[in-house]
């Protein structure tokens, strides 16, 4: 093992920013003090280390990934950062320890590379970026999750009928890896009936307003607690009796 004893560093006007006596290491110059905050880069642009020029190095920085929630089926997502590399490679750490390679990764920017992932094993993970030159980065956090999307039980199409006046009573189901709650995104239920929200049941008493046999047509969105959706589309129609006598001679 080498070791390099370093009596003193200087910047590019020769002012003396880390200093050693007497086992003492100072930064900054005479009587100055040097604070870096956390998660801060202390940039500086050129070093004088025992007299000979240092280049610093750069290393790269993670900001985000987008999308931050995927299936288990391949996924493009988006991560963003500075001092990207041309050749960079990416690898999802899961929170066991199990190291993952995307199916490929491009080279966008500096501050951006596109990934295809297909991970089959549920959890979250940590994001790592490492470029050519061996300096490298991993994500604070696990900020990938990859969680099911929500599956529906009841199968698309007319769930049933009611006549006029008479009482609602439905229900829809979807499961997923978590809590799944509902909503309508398009269409419309049968006037005085309701979707409960979580529990996909459809209940009320119809208005009575329709004059003529109508079928409602409705889109129920799944969204499950990773905020994964599922649509399904459904029906329902109200049937109205003849109400109308003849009389005949």
């Amino acid at each position: 093992m080498s070791i390099l004893k370093v009596d003193t560093v200087q910047d590019q006007d020769g002012n003396d920013i880390i200093q050693e006596s007497a086992g003492t290491v100072t930064v900054g110059q005479s009587g100055q003090t040097v604070a870096v905050a956390s998660g801060a880069t202390l940039s500086v642009p050129a070093l004088t280390v025992n007299g000979e020029s240092v280049t610093a190095i750069t290393l790269p920085t993670f900001t985000s990934v987008t999308p931050s929630t995927i299936t288990n089926a391949q996924t493009s997502v988006t991560i963003t950062g500075t001092n990207f590399v041309n050749g960079a490679t990416v690898n999802a750490i899961s929170t066991t320890g199990a190291i993952y390679t995307p199916d490929t990764v491009t080279f966008n920017s500096s501050t951006s590379l596109s990934c295809n992932f297909t991970l089959t094993v549920d959890g979250t993970y940590y994001i790592r970026i490492e470029n050519p030159d061996g300096l490298a980065v991993r994500s604070s956090t696990a900020v990938l999750t990859v969680s099911d999307a929500p599956t529906w039980s009841t199968a698309a199409g007319s769930l049933g009928s009611v006549a006029q006046g008479g009482s609602i009573s439905f229900t829809v189901t979807a499961t997923s890896d978590s809590a799944v709650s509902y909503s309508i995104v398009s269409g419309a239920l049968p006037t005085g009936a309701s979707l409960n929200s979580s529990t996909g049941a459809i209940t009320g008493t119809e208005s009575g307003s329709d004059t003529s046999e109508t079928v409602y047509n409705f889109t129920i969105r799944a969204t499950d607690a990773e905020a994964q959706t599922a649509d399904r589309a459904f029906s329902i129609t109200v049937t109205v009796g003849i109400n109308n006598s003849g009389q005949f001679n």
